[in-house]
């Protein structure tokens, strides 16, 4: 992209006139960004210090490490004899039996990939198990990876699928009756593959719009904007804000992929609890690269530590500095929750820039 696009989503002019509009409204609204990409950019840019104190922004679901549950980690600790592969983030997410960074101390081969398709090469040289966390963004990268394993006869290769989609928990959020959110700021990656289409039953069943926004200052702001804008007409939707990027009807090689893998089931989510079709899960005929079957691990259970709030936060019940844990036994180098342990994390972002 070039750095004239980029350079008017972040022009400081027209930031300030935009905040200056927003400032004119003097209405209160309580909006979330789902994205943890986005939670991080509103810290990073002081956009919530900028923001009239009218405008509560809350974060969401939108982390794919914080939802992830305690239980995954310790299915995983529990294999011997493989190669573990997983993106960084997930290093430090605690298990009850601790982390994956504790047990490669301890010998466990566990090794950082920065594609799917890292973790196909290394099993061509040992038994290796990659840990598939994620939403909508990552899931087709890791189908593909899949269906090459097959095309090309790898044996030694299969994924623990921990893969996640994002508007089953939004829908869940608001049918819970305990969010009060009045707008939702949705996430760009996701949305690059799955449209705007699936959001519709924001305004159709619950009489609340969404934005889909980019990641630089100006993006945000605009959404914000527009979800005040309709709020004050009273004429909830769904708009793509982030136009250089999403289409409505999302990427649909992307979909094909990951709708020729996987197939949907119900998931448990940290700190929100079973999801109807919210994950997804191989289908048969891929059985054979399925880590949970290969390995009979347990399913994934409920085991949050009664004294970390990161559930509450992701609901946008509370901001993170309401956790009694936050920043004094919870901080980035003492992670306990895993909010506070991904670089995408709202407490870490609060952490770092509030």
């Amino acid at each position: 992209m070039s750095s004239t696009i980029i350079d008017r989503f972040r022009d400081p002019r027209l930031a300030q006139r935009i905040l200056d509009r927003i400032k004119g409204y003097g209405v209160e609204i309580k909006l979330m960004e789902v994205c943890g990409t986005h939670t991080m950019a509103i810290g990073r840019f002081g956009l919530r210090k900028l923001l009239p104190p009218e405008i509560d922004l809350l974060s969401g679901p939108g982390c794919p490490v914080c939802v992830t549950p305690t239980s995954v980690i310790d299915s995983v600790l529990s294999l011997k004899g493989v190669r573990v592969a997983t993106f960084g983030d997930l290093l430090r997410v605690p298990g009850r039996g601790g982390t994956l960074e504790m047990a490669r101390g301890r010998g466990l081969d566990v090794r950082v990939v920065y594609s799917p398709f890292d973790a196909l090469k290394m099993a061509r040289e040992k038994e290796t198990v990659f840990i598939g966390v994620g939403f909508e963004t990552t899931a087709p990268g890791v189908a593909a990876t899949i269906i090459t394993a097959r095309e090309e006869g790898i044996k030694n290769f299969s994924v623990l699928s921990a893969f996640k989609l994002i508007p089953p928990a939004i829908d869940a959020l608001l049918a819970s009756g305990k969010s009060r959110i009045e707008g939702f700021i949705l996430p760009g990656h996701v949305s690059t593959i799955i449209g705007s289409r699936p959001y519709q039953f924001l305004p159709e069943r619950y009489r609340i719009g969404g934005v889909i926004a980019g990641f630089e200052p100006v993006d945000i702001l605009e959404a914000i904007r527009d979800l005040i804008d309709q709020k004050m007409s009273n004429r909830p939707r769904i708009k793509i804000g982030y136009r250089r990027s999403v289409r409505p009807e999302g990427n649909e090689r992307a979909k094909e992929l990951m709708n020729r893998v996987f197939t949907v089931e119900d998931s448990l989510w940290r700190g929100l609890g079973w999801i109807k079709r919210s994950g997804l899960t191989l289908r048969d005929e891929y059985a054979q690269f399925d880590a949970s079957r290969r390995y009979q691990l347990l399913p994934p259970s409920i085991d949050d530590d009664p004294n970390c709030r990161c559930g509450d936060v992701l609901r946008g019940l509370i901001k993170p500095p309401s956790c009694p844990l936050f920043g004094r036994s919870c901080t980035p180098d003492h992670p306990i929750g895993p909010c506070m342990v991904s670089s995408e994390g709202s407490c870490a972002a609060y952490y770092h820039y509030e």
